[in-house]
């Protein structure tokens, strides 16, 4: 005797949707995060805030590994280039940004999966709009399991 199969449920039909990390200096895109939130400013819920003290902090090592653990998107937001409360680690994250995306794409994955920007602690509509960004370039790209060689 053979089972009737059943109908799929509602949460078989749920559509994917991108998991991002946003990698957010503590003085500026932090602060420029939680305003958004209080600003009750509208973004994407995909993103998945880890507050650094600086974004010269920030090596190839960890996006690849926030990567590897799930994630289909990362998002990297800093102070402005001349404003960094550290003096300059986010010059030096603004130069380590083309060796990450290098190794991004040596990985064997879209180096759109990534994105650097500058959001102060003011800059509210800025931080979500960046969140908002990747969130749709990584929606058109897909699963990152996809990609994985």
């Amino acid at each position: 005797m053979t089972q009737a199969k059943t109908a799929p449920s509602q949460s078989d039909s749920k559509e994917w949707e991108p998991q991002i990390v946003a990698f957010c200096c503590n003085w500026c895109s932090y602060a420029g995060a939680d305003l958004a939130g209080t600003s009750r400013i509208q973004y994407a819920p995909n993103a998945r805030i880890i507050r650094v003290n600086c974004t010269g902090r920030i090596t190839p090592e960890f996006i690849l590994s926030a990567l590897e653990m799930g994630a289909d998107g990362v998002l990297v937001s800093g102070c402005h280039p001349g404003d960094c409360h550290y003096t300059n680690g986010n010059l030096k994250a603004r130069a380590r940004w083309a060796l990450m995306e290098k190794a991004i794409e040596q990985s064997g994955l879209n180096p759109r999966r990534v994105r650097l920007q500058w959001a102060s602690a003011s800059e509210a509509q800025v931080f979500a709009d960046g969140v908002n960004k990747l969130t749709e370039q990584v929606r058109e790209l897909g699963p990152i399991r996809r990609e994985w060689k």
